[in-house]
């Protein structure tokens, strides 16, 4: 498998969203200078994406949108359904399990997990929440992809082992601190602090 880039594969997210927008409007067709100035990066930006994973539309007549929306969602999976685990049920956990976007886009929330007795038992949205002492029987169970972290900074790195134990190999991690695991693992940052120390730089660096 050839290396995209994190930003490449988040702006192919974002053309999605966009062209979301135009179906929902009735727009047949799209330009790379349309979606470009959506997304507010460049023509030849988009272009570039594009190459990367082969030929898009014909020169001239821009892109139909909803093929050009259906090759990015092949293109990221975006063609099934993925089993997804929270461990948390703290405010975040439970957030997420209501998060009407994930299932949406594929991402079909299959188990809560906790380590709070006062936790272990309850109802959330229709989950159950299980105990993570058998993350392992549950992940087989669920058949688990993903795995979604939203524990302490201070429990993170333990979930995470655990979870790579049980054989998860796609972590999204809400806790505020990096993670170890092994190289055939993918773990993505979900820190709102750190995006809004990036709004503060942008602030205070204006002039």
């Amino acid at each position: 498998m050839k290396k995209i880039s994190d930003s490449t594969i988040r702006r192919m997210s974002k053309y999605i969203r966009s062209l979301e927008q135009l179906i929902e409007k009735g727009v047949e067709a799209v330009s790379s200078d349309t979606l470009a100035e959506m997304d507010g990066i460049t023509a030849a930006q988009v272009r570039k994406d594009f190459s990367f994973f082969g030929a898009f539309g014909k020169r001239g007549f821009g892109y139909n949108t909803k093929t050009l929306k259906k090759q990015i969602e092949n293109i990221l999976g975006l063609y099934r359904t993925w089993n997804v685990a929270i461990v948390g049920a703290g405010n975040i956990g439970r957030a997420l399990t209501d998060y009407a976007e994930f299932k949406k886009q594929g991402f079909i929330i299959r188990l809560i997990m906790d380590k709070d007795p006062a936790k272990i038992g309850k109802n959330i949205h229709g989950l159950t929440i299980e105990d993570f002492n058998k993350v392992n029987e549950l992940v087989k169970r669920e058949q688990i992809d993903i795995a979604i972290i939203a524990v302490p900074a201070d429990s993170a790195q333990t979930v995470a082992d655990r979870l790579v134990n049980a054989g998860i190999k796609a972590i999204l991690n809400f806790a505020p601190r990096s993670l170890k695991v092994p190289s055939d693992v993918a773990v993505k940052y979900e820190n709102m602090a750190v995006e809004m120390e990036a709004l503060s730089y942008f602030l205070s660096n204006r002039k």
